[in-house]
């Protein structure tokens, strides 16, 4: 007879004593860390509830990396009827944080309850105002309270206690307003039952925010000689532009890859498949005889060229982020040394990279299940030789097309050694995909804004970003890219270009501008939503100054001053939709309360910064309607008259002062210029 045995069941953890359910932000039940950075308020959100009808409270509170307790808040029932509980806390400081909730029996809260029906009701009198002063007695010896506050608890009790007092008094002694203050400040709390604690992963604050720029390297100083040669530009002739893209308030420099580019299969102009002599291809098709991915294509210089570009960057208050392309040109030199990374079809070719229907015959894809030992170690120099370098950010193309377990240890293994490092994912791709990719480390991602164009569609994305996904995945809005010309775009004209400009700089913490959108590039290769003569296969120097006529570079360069101004448009996570009465008009508002407001130059002390944004979506025509203004979400009572000016409002595009009520006309025209307004906004 063969006998069976069952494996013993693994202990199940015991329910608190308060129970503690539905802990929010978790990921995958504390098996990855939520996200943050310094000074960004994170909604911490629970279940709380007991048995019978004694009072409860719930607690969350924040655990520095060291061990010790950080900042902590009393929850505040935000569903009644559902238990469902919440508190906001900020850490201070980039770690590995964690946090709990603790729910705990509220004997005050209980006491207060009772004694407030009964003793009006002349029942259980004495009992109850004798149970009241030993409850102020056990609160005065609560550790940590102050002489000034265990003074009143002290009084209160000694006046629940004096029998020459009426009833009504000495009940009125212990539900005094400064009674429920000191114990609003240290509660006495009995029962408490912690949850287990989650991690919280705190990152630099340019892990949320940031403003960045892209670029070509080789097409700032590129030219055209008189025999119709192309010369390339170099990464001095590079550096030598930084300053014009500083003054536009950038605070990030992406560089696509500066790697030597294979001859094999390169692309021509606009991805044809026959390159012309002085093609230089496209940076992506990374590897030659002059070396891979650690090195830098002589065209555009040496390292010591490069040191100096990431040095004067620093110099302009920008730090430096590089594309990391993980595919090889066939003349990598991976190709000849490792041909096992690679993916051989049983003609005995190496199979090229395809998305149907693109074709990029010009690269290979590595093969990461074929010595993924081998491929790790050699990728992992690759960004420790950048670093070493003074890129602190790296730009990951097409993320998703790799093992996750691949990323989730090299970014683990780069943080633990260069916390300062982070991760931005262009993963275009399913939502399963994207949200893991920032689930498992990576710190930013690209997202679908570029094809999010009207208000609903607009409204429903950004309250999924912010509600719902914030805590895993931090986006990043780019109205165009090297790879990304929508049609919106295409047939926009400048007005396009300035609208998207603003939704992008004021919905999203972290934005982004590829070179030439100041032209407002906008022909499209037929066929294809991207740019027609793509700079991913010539040369595109630009005439920026000819193009300010426009006026798109004074208008982002008006936006990240705005940005840098308002700490409402660095976070993500609260953000409010107003009614236009017209779906071509957007209005939206984020706020940052007053204790929260830690900088910002248009802040008076004590004062929320709050941000309205009202956005004209047709490019081609004037659009009017009625903004009716949510005024509590704006830092008003909700029982303010919405009828008469009550709110001061200053156009931060223009200067321009109003007087606004909770419902305003307003008209935005593209053809004069005024595609938005961008407001500050305060109370009359």
């Amino acid at each position: 007879m063969i006998r069976h045995t069952t494996a013993p069941r693994p202990a199940r953890p015991l329910v608190g004593r308060i129970p503690v359910t539905e802990v929010f932000p978790v990921v995958e039940d504390g098996h990855w860390p939520a996200k943050a950075v310094p000074g960004e308020v994170i909604p911490i959100r629970a279940t709380v509830f007991r048995e019978g009808h004694d009072r409860f409270a719930a607690t969350a509170v924040l655990i520095r990396p060291d061990g010790t307790d950080g900042p902590s808040a009393r929850m505040r029932l935000i569903a009644p009827g559902l238990d469902r509980y919440e508190a906001r806390l900020a850490p201070d400081a980039p770690g590995d944080w964690s946090f709990r909730v603790e729910g705990w029996s509220d004997p005050y809260a209980t006491w207060a309850h009772d004694a407030g029906i009964k003793v009006p009701a002349g029942v259980d009198v004495e009992l109850m105002l004798e149970e009241g002063a030993r409850l102020m007695e056990r609160a005065q010896a609560v550790p940590g309270r102050g002489r000034a506050d265990a003074a009143v608890l002290g009084a209160a009790a000694a006046l629940l206690r004096d029998a020459s007092r009426s009833a009504v008094e000495r009940l009125g002694a212990g539900l005094a307003d400064a009674v429920v203050a000191v114990l609003d400040r240290l509660p006495l709390r009995d029962l408490v039952s912690p949850s287990r604690a989650y991690p919280l992963q705190v990152d630099r604050p340019r892990a949320l925010a940031g403003s960045w720029y892209e670029i070509f390297p080789r097409s700032l100083g590129a030219y055209c000689d008189e025999r119709g040669n192309w010369h390339s530009g170099t990464l001095r002739t590079a550096t030598e532009s930084l300053d014009r893209i500083a003054a536009m308030g950038f605070d990030v420099l992406y560089l696509t890859p500066i790697s030597p580019i294979g001859v094999t299969n390169r692309k021509g102009r606009n991805n044809t498949l026959n390159a012309r002599p002085g093609d230089p291809g496209s940076p992506y098709g990374i590897g030659s005889a002059e070396g891979g991915h650690d090195a830098i294509h002589p065209d555009l210089g040496t390292f010591e060229d490069f040191d100096a570009l990431v040095a004067r960057s620093r110099e302009l208050g920008m730090e430096v982020a590089l594309d990391l392309a993980l595919q090889c040109s066939p003349d990598h030199p991976w190709v000849a040394e490792h041909p096992e990374w690679f993916t051989v079809l049983a003609d005995g070719s190496i199979a090229y990279a395809e998305n149907p229907p693109k074709k990029y015959q010009d690269i290979y894809p590595l093969n990461f299940d074929n010595d993924p030992e081998g491929i790790y170690d050699a990728i992992k120099g690759v960004v420790d030789t950048w670093i070493a370098h003074g890129v602190t950010i790296f730009r990951v193309d097409n993320p998703h097309t790799k093992p996750l377990n691949f990323w989730q240890r090299l970014i683990s293994e780069v943080r633990e050694a260069h916390p300062e490092v982070l991760f931005l994912a262009e993963a275009f791709t399913r939502p399963a995909m994207m949200r893991t990719l920032g689930k498992i480390g990576f710190h930013q991602s690209y997202t679908y804004f570029a094809w999010r164009n009207t208000r609903e569609e607009l409204t429903d994305y950004l309250v999924e970003l912010s509600q719902e996904t914030a805590h895993v995945l931090r986006p990043a809005f780019w109205p165009t890219t090297h790879d990304i010309l929508t049609p919106f775009m295409t047939h926009g004209g400048v007005p396009a270009f300035k609208l998207r400009a603003v939704l992008a700089a004021t919905l999203s913490p972290t934005w982004g501008i590829y070179s030439g959108y100041e032209l407002a590039e906008s022909i499209p290769r037929p066929g294809y939503e991207e740019q027609i003569d793509n700079e991913k296969y010539e040369y595109k120097p630009r005439d920026f100054a000819a193009a300010r006529g426009n006026g798109i570079e004074d208008l982002l360069t008006r936006l990240n001053t705005i940005r840098a101004s308002h700490p409402a448009l660095g976070q993500l996570r609260d953000i409010w939709f107003h009614d236009t009465g017209n779906d071509q008009i957007i209005a939206y508002s984020k706020r940052v309360s007053a204790a929260e407001v830690t900088e910002g130059p248009t802040s008076a002390p004590g004062e929320d910064d709050v941000v309205l944004t009202v956005v004209n979506l047709d490019p081609r025509n004037a659009q009017v309607g009625r903004l009716s203004l949510n005024l509590a979400q704006l830092g008003l009572p909700e029982d303010a008259d919405g009828s008469r000016p009550c709110l001061a409002v200053t156009d931060e595009l223009t200067g321009q002062d109003y007087e606004w009520s909770g419902s305003n006309y307003i008209r935005l025209d593209p053809h004069s210029g005024q595609v938005a307004h961008v407001m500050r906004v305060r109370a009359l």
